[in-house]
């Protein structure tokens, strides 16, 4: 690292302007490409209402390149097929294993169904994402971004169909530029086509997670489907179309929050993408043959400039606009091994290791520190009250709600009714019968109003259903006595299963 890169850094890196100070200055003597020229030239405030500026990402082949194509297939996989995968709850019950039933209403992820009286799980659920992208973050960087962030997939996608019937970068710039003609139009109208084509499979994937897979698809197919589906799978895929293929690297640095609150999480050890100046000034070209003592290892051939999605140049230092997706460490080890030359020009490294290097020590990788203890006691004990609450909550819910008007009524016998409203959460996928009884009344009786012949012994509730009755409680109590009661639902064939509720019995007006 320079004198000036190492007199002024704090605990984390610099960036501002989209250009950090953990990299040096940047240099004026690279021949970057015009079209990425251009951008720097737009430095300061002014860059951002700047027109944007076409990035024509080259085809790079290396380590990094695998990992994202891996990814980026696992991702799509389990995006695409996800809504066909059965799980059995019953006869009762929908069996795909992941749905959101906004009839039921309520959500299914393979055994768990979630209630929207249990809404505070999926808010869990969020918290608990958002903790651990902050973990990995401080850790690894925008290793999120860079590959398996939604955006960065499809992008990726819509790159390799526009590469596939374009050609590689150079080609594509060509055809841009080019007038209009018979092959213009084709080319381009057959990737836009394709990308119509992903964007429709990708609004039509999204709609089967609320709805039952195989008889929607063939709804579909038939033109069967309700309006509000081909809404959404309009909807859909225009946002994919224009995000993936025209937007891009714009929705990572100006609509998406997280690159401008991302250094927060950064430390001198977070793992980032980092350029080895020390070893790659001074940058220049090489004739094969002769010495390295008069250049640095760099020798400005910008293919790390030429493969980024985002068309920043690494050199010069860490940028707002870098997901971390490490495609200019494969381009760059790509040309050293050309030039006979070690790897890690360009690499993932940490701000102490790169500094203990240039003092000629060795610091190591400090993965566990305060602030990653920090997130992953904050993970796992958000982690660890959601398992418990699903592996202990009951699968019956009783909630009483007593009549406003009027609250009691004494009867000609001297004996006090009241009159209540219950709701019975059944969330078995089996028919139940329930006994209900009271505490705190000493011979009480309950009246079940229904439509056919019912009483508090044979209270009745479908699978997966909520039961709501009407009941009276009468007893023999004196009008001056106001009593606190337990209200307990009993399962006839599971004396494991009950639930209480705690209530009152109203005897006499309140002053």
């Amino acid at each position: 690292m320079s004198k000036d890169q190492t007199k002024g850094q704090t605990s984390q890196p610099n960036i501002k302007d989209g250009v950090s100070s953990q990299g040096g200055a940047p240099s004026n003597r690279s021949p970057i490409p015009e079209d990425h020229q251009e951008a720097v030239n737009h430095a300061g405030p002014l860059r951002y209402f700047a027109k944007q500026i076409k990035v024509f990402p080259r085809r790079v082949w290396g380590k990094y390149r695998k990992i994202k194509w891996l990814v980026m297939a696992v991702t799509l996989g389990i995006y695409y097929l996800a809504p066909f995968l059965r799980w059995n709850r019953g006869e009762h019950a929908p069996n795909q294993a992941i749905l959101i039933d906004l009839y039921g209403p309520r959500a299914y992820f393979f055994g768990i169904e979630i209630w929207p009286q249990e809404v505070f799980i999926l808010t869990g659920i969020l918290i608990l994402a958002a903790i651990a992208l902050f973990f990995v973050t401080s850790m690894f960087g925008r290793v999120w971004c860079g590959y398996t962030c939604p955006q960065t997939v499809w992008t990726d996608l819509f790159v390799w169909v526009e590469r596939f019937i374009q050609g590689d970068r150079n080609a594509r710039k060509k055809l841009y530029d080019a007038p209009w003609s018979l092959t213009k139009i084709w080319k381009i109208g057959l990737t836009h086509f394709l990308w119509i084509v992903i964007g429709v499979f990708t609004g039509g994937a999204f709609v089967l997670y609320f709805n039952d897979a195989p008889t929607l698809i063939q709804d579909i197919i038939h033109l069967d489907a309700s309006p509000t589906i081909w809404g959404f799978i309009g909807s859909l895929t225009l946002s994919t179309y224009i995000m993936a293929g025209f937007a891009r690297e714009q929705v990572c640095t100006y609509m998406c929050p997280y690159a401008r609150f991302q250094s927060a999480m950064f430390d001198k050890d977070t793992l980032i993408i980092s350029y080895d100046e020390k070893r790659g000034e001074p940058r220049g070209k090489h004739k094969k043959g002769t010495e390295w003592g008069e250049t640095g290892h760099c020798i400005d051939c910008t293919a790390c400039v030429q493969v980024c999605p985002v068309g920043i140049d690494i050199r010069d230092g860490l940028q707002m606009e870098c997901i971390a997706c490490g495609l200019c460490v494969d381009a760059c080890n790509n040309v050293m091994d050309k030039l006979e030359l070690p790897r890690g020009l360009v690499r993932y490294d940490t701000t102490n290791h790169m500094e203990a290097k240039v003092k000629g020590g060795d610091e190591k990788f400090k993965f566990i520190r305060i602030r990653t203890l920090y997130y992953g006691v904050l993970m796992g004990l958000v982690g660890g009250l959601m398992l418990y609450y699903l592996l202990t909550r009951a699968p019956l819910q009783l909630h009483v709600l007593h009549d406003r008007n009027p609250v009691f009524v004494q009867l000609s016998n001297g004996d006090i009714r009241n009159g209540y409203t219950i709701k019975i959460l059944n969330k078995t996928h089996e028919a139940r019968t329930y006994t209900l009884s009271v505490e705190g009344l000493d011979n009480a009786r309950i009246d079940v109003k229904s439509a056919g012949h019912l009483d508090a012994k044979t209270i009745h509730v479908g699978p997966d259903t909520i039961g709501s009755y009407r009941i009276n409680l009468f007893a023999s109590v004196k009008p001056a006595e106001a009593r606190d009661i337990i209200f307990t639902l009993q399962d006839n064939n599971d004396p494991e299963i009950r639930a209480e509720y705690e209530g009152s019995f109203v005897t006499r007006r309140e002053r």
